[in-house]
């Protein structure tokens, strides 16, 4: 496990200033996120929020026949559990590592009255959940008025946005369920995309080849989220 202050992998905490993150250190846990853990379930109460620096998490709702859909992910540009200090005690939607890697660990209580503060730690939260609704709204416009090529080309690059290397574990299956399409078309695409030169794809992995290649085929959706992320959440240096 790396050690030391890694603060500056999250990029909401490296937005911060130095003052306000000196106070935040000692409470701040290094925390193990594995693949399949659950941070948070509907409806239970939030103890902890998480600042994701090399993991990947996938919020979902679930739907009464047992289906889910991802509504949004959080990597290391932001937070997990953002709910708390919006007025909810709990959220609606399930909280899943689907990338797995570290964080920090908070208790939403100590968020809170940072956030209570009115200083530097509220505005870049406001500005991340921002962020946070435009990759939403244009993920539902996405879904419903674009190619399902344009939307999983736009889906692995805001994957690999968040991802500390150039590898994103995950099958075919899980792919499947959390885009809410049959197993049959991303193999479709895998291919598809690997015939192109785009990715290499191989038992579960796949290795992003040629990221301009890959933004030119996605529809203009990813551009527009990511530079709502750019905008509200401009990048550490």
């Amino acid at each position: 496990m790396p050690t030391g202050n890694h603060f500056h992998r999250n990029h909401l905490l490296a937005s911060l200033p130095a003052i306000d993150r000196t106070r935040l250190a000692m409470d701040l846990e290094f925390f193990p996120m594995l693949l399949g853990q659950s941070l948070y379930e509907p409806q239970i109460q939030i103890r902890n929020v998480f600042f994701p620096t090399t993991a990947v998490v996938s919020l979902l709702n679930e739907m009464e026949d047992g289906s889910m859909a991802e509504i949004a992910v959080v990597g290391n540009e932001g937070v997990v559990g953002i709910a708390l200090v919006m007025g909810g005690e709990s959220m609606v939607s399930r909280a899943v590592v689907q990338s797995a890697g570290h964080g920090y660990r908070l208790k939403g209580q100590l968020l809170k009255s940072e956030f209570l503060r009115a200083g530097p730690m509220q505005q870049i939260l406001l500005r991340y959940t921002l962020a946070l609704l435009t990759e939403m709204a244009q993920t539902l416009v996405c879904v419903r008025h674009h190619s399902f090529d344009q939307q999983f080309c736009r889906w692995l690059l805001l994957r690999f946005d968040r991802l500390s290397i150039n590898n994103l574990y995950m099958s075919q299956e899980t792919i499947s369920n959390l885009l809410g399409v049959r197993r049959a078309a991303i193999s479709e695409i895998s291919v598809s995309l690997r015939k192109a030169g785009l990715i290499k794809y191989d038992r579960g992995r796949i290795a992003l080849i040629d990221r301009s290649g890959m933004e030119a085929r996605a529809c203009e959706c990813y551009g527009i989220i990511r530079n709502g992320f750019d905008r509200f959440l401009p990048r550490a240096a």
